[in-house]
């Protein structure tokens, strides 16, 4: 199984790959966005590719809205990548729900991102960096400014002192790159009716146990259909063979 470019194997990684894709309109109502067209691929593929390249050997998939589609287009293995399934059910758990049910796949500690974003980060040395620290979680974040979407993160060294993406101050200028890692110990922290991600990552600032990883280059994603065109350009652009 071959290793990241720096030579690490990844931690399991969660694709959060549930949610219905409601702003790209006729574009998902037959097809779940992981499985949207761009660069004349799923994009599920380019993630799959990026993950390969950066040394992920597993992957868990959290699926909800036509899950099994994706499941039969990708089946359980991607090159070097071991692919298991993790389904909502008959209705969507939200991103912390989807974890906590996917938990026994997952195992004690775990890289997450979404299922719409791709991040041409060191997704290695996030991992080793945030093994390092010690810390329960990681958030990678990115100087924004409010320039890409509002900003929502205090950040400062290694650690995100404050991330909250409800009540946001002057004095945040990093925001969320899609790119995290949990502890499983963590889901302790909140009861078991919370459902949704954000909730844990602030908890986890105020206890000062979120490390953070600065990003060097700008996220893409295709939750709309500007970002879908944006997302398209920029992935026909890029070898395949090396896609950092």
């Amino acid at each position: 199984m071959p290793p990241s470019p720096s030579g690490v194997l990844l931690p399991p990684v969660c694709l959060l790959a549930g949610g219905l894709g409601s702003r790209l309109g006729e574009i998902t109502k037959t097809v779940p966005k992981p499985l949207v067209e761009v660069a004349g691929e799923p994009f599920l593929v380019h993630q799959l590719r990026l993950l390969a390249h950066h040394g992920a050997h597993r992957v868990i998939l959290c699926v909800g809205y036509l899950g099994e589609m994706i499941e039969e287009r990708i089946g359980d293995h991607f090159g070097p990548i071991e692919i298991s399934y993790s389904y909502d059910g008959p209705e969507l758990l939200g991103s912390l729900g989807a974890i906590r049910r996917a938990l026994p796949l997952l195992g004690d500690r775990f890289l997450y991102l979404y299922g719409d974003t791709y991040l041409r980060i060191d997704y290695a040395d996030f991992a080793i960096r945030w093994e390092e620290s010690g810390r329960l979680g990681a958030m990678a974040v990115l100087r924004n400014d409010n320039s890409l979407e509002p900003s929502n993160v205090i950040f400062s060294i290694d650690e995100v002192l404050l991330y909250d993406k409800f009540s946001r101050t002057p004095e945040m200028h990093w925001i969320d790159y899609g790119l995290g890692a949990l502890d499983a110990r963590s889901l302790s922290l909140l009861t078991s009716e919370e459902s949704d991600l954000s909730i844990l990552s602030t908890a986890l600032s105020h206890r000062h146990q979120l490390f953070g990883y600065l990003a060097t280059e700008r996220f893409y994603e295709i939750g709309t259909p500007a970002t879908l065109t944006e997302t398209d350009a920029i992935l026909r652009s890029i070898d395949p063979a090396q896609p950092t």
